[in-house]
């Protein structure tokens, strides 16, 4: 805290400094009875000397932090086609630089070469149709190689996957990522908004699911039977703000209740199949690699941006609206902290959208893992798909009567009063 406070002081003193310093330059200008747009001739040569020292220590500073820090510090691309992206990157890069050093060079030399001497007039230049063609041209011309190259790696990257990559969902919503894993079939089952109850966050579409979606609209604790008798309780009594704000709610509530009979009417439930092998997976996905994915995002909320630094992919996921891209992994987790010598490396998932108060925190880890390690992770994971851990099958009935017959047993042997019977 003294250091951040010893800072403000010298910057506020270094200000007062530099304001007093113009104070006597002006009262020094008025005591010689110069104008202040009068500048000297030592003046003029001195400040054309500065732009050219300025200039070397510009370019001097800029070569310096590319030798120390690398050329743009993304390190190596973990996709082949992050380093097509990067080939791309490096080539704008070149163009840029090219373009820098030139157009700085000709500012600051041109500042320095032709600085006003006495006696020599400006030169009265005002039009060139040869550098006027030459400055729109040349431009246009590299601008355009620069977006047609763009434009085809985009369309690579969101072209069609292969029939047999590996589909996956990435769900966002402020502010952590889920993953849905297609399962055994690689699809992945139907969702629809309408549905997203407590123990069906993504919303997924079965039988199953629109009859809990149904019961819980109609007979959950804030369902339209519970918003019926609040309304109709003579022992309740409410503002009329927050009867306007409940009698809105219930309306939406019964509108909400039409689409969801009008959805199992129309529910196909051969398509159960798609969504039940589905993989709900938190906190880290994992990705097999040389396999290409296939990934699919969504939005519950607002605008995120599924990032992912290391592949060279990123996607904005939208409400209401699917997005897309593939990409190949190619270098798994371990083989990355070797080349990078950090044991403590991980690919990451990160939102690169400012998406609320939280947004710093909305990451997930990404593990990429070698085919026979990917595999046995998958294979741990089938029995824990979407119906096995958020409607799971019942008991038989007959097993049912059965435990309840031997709790029965074991609690009258255990109970003391049965003793002498």
């Amino acid at each position: 805290m003294v250091t951040k406070l010893v800072i403000l002081l010298v910057v506020v003193l270094g200000i007062l400094a530099i304001a007093q310093m113009m104070r006597v330059y002006e009262l020094s200008s008025k005591l010689t009875n110069k104008q202040e747009h009068e500048i000297s001739n030592r003046d003029n040569n001195m400040n054309a000397k500065l732009m050219l020292l300025f200039m070397i220590v510009l370019f001097g500073s800029f070569i310096w932090m590319i030798l120390k820090y690398g050329w743009t510090g993304r390190g190596e691309a973990a996709a082949p086609h992050g380093r097509e992206l990067d080939w791309l990157m490096n080539l704008n890069l070149i163009i840029i630089t090219i373009t820098f050093f030139l157009t700085n060079t000709l500012l600051f030399f041109f500042s320095y070469k032709y600085v006003k001497k006495e006696g020599v007039p400006a030169l009265y230049y005002p039009h060139n149709n040869k550098l006027e063609m030459l400055w729109t041209v040349v431009p246009a011309c590299v601008l355009a190689v620069i977006i047609i190259l763009g434009l085809k790696k985009w369309n690579e990257a969101t072209d069609l996957a292969k029939p047999e990559a590996i589909v996956v969902e990435l769900f966002s919503k402020q502010f952590d990522w889920t993953a849905r894993y297609s399962g055994v079939n690689n699809k992945l089952g139907y969702f629809d908004y309408k549905l997203t109850t407590d123990n069906n966050e993504l919303a997924i579409m079965t039988t199953n699911t629109i009859d809990s979606a149904i019961y819980q609209m109609e007979s959950g604790t804030t369902g339209m039977e519970a918003l019926e008798a609040k309304l109709n309780d003579p022992n309740i009594v409410m503002v009329p703000e927050d009867r306007e704000k409940m009698e809105a709610d219930l309306a939406r509530k019964e509108r909400m209740i039409r689409l969801l009979y009008q959805m199992r009417e129309k529910h196909d439930s051969e398509l159960d199949a798609l969504a039940w092998d589905d993989i709900i997976q938190k906190d880290t996905l994992y990705l097999c690699k040389n396999k290409e994915y296939e990934f699919n995002f969504r939005s519950k909320d607002v605008i995120h941006s599924a990032y992912f630094p290391h592949f060279r992919a990123q996607m904005n996921t939208v409400p209401g609206l699917t997005t897309r891209f593939k990409f190949t992994p190619d270098i798994s987790t371990a083989e990355m902290k070797k080349i990078k010598d950090d044991e403590n490396f991980n690919y990451v998932l990160l939102c690169n959208k400012i998406c609320g108060g939280a947004h710093y925190k909305m990451r997930m880890m990404v593990v990429v893992l070698e085919e026979a390690d990917y595999n046995d992770w998958m294979r741990s994971k089938l029995n824990k798909t979407f119906k096995d851990t958020y409607f799971p099958q019942a008991a038989p009935v007959e097993q049912v009567v059965e435990e309840a017959d031997v709790e029965e047993v074991e609690a009258g042997e255990d109970n003391p009063e049965n003793e002498g019977e």
